[in-house]
């Protein structure tokens, strides 16, 4: 899992070499990162820009795409429960 390091604050060129040992870590985790879980927030209301392919939990009370509380997934235009 990728955690930056601290920020260097004393040169532009100490920046430089931080921020691209930054990006090699990112890179390296998205190829050879290989997770077993993911952890979805659950929602209160509908994403602001919702698209298809997109998948959410949604809580069911502040925001019930349709059967209550659970996974949907956003298919042709609407949600559909997983």
């Amino acid at each position: 899992m990728y955690a930056a390091t601290a920020i260097p604050d004393d040169t532009p060129r100490s920046l430089k070499a931080w921020l691209a040992t930054q990006l090699r870590m990112i890179a390296s985790e998205l190829t050879h990162g290989k997770p077993e879980t993911v952890t979805l927030a659950v929602l209160g209301v509908e994403p602001a820009r919702p698209s298809d392919g997109m998948v959410v939990y949604a809580d069911g009370a502040e925001w019930n795409p349709g059967a209550g509380e659970g996974f949907y997934g956003r298919e042709s235009g609407a949600w559909v429960k997983l």
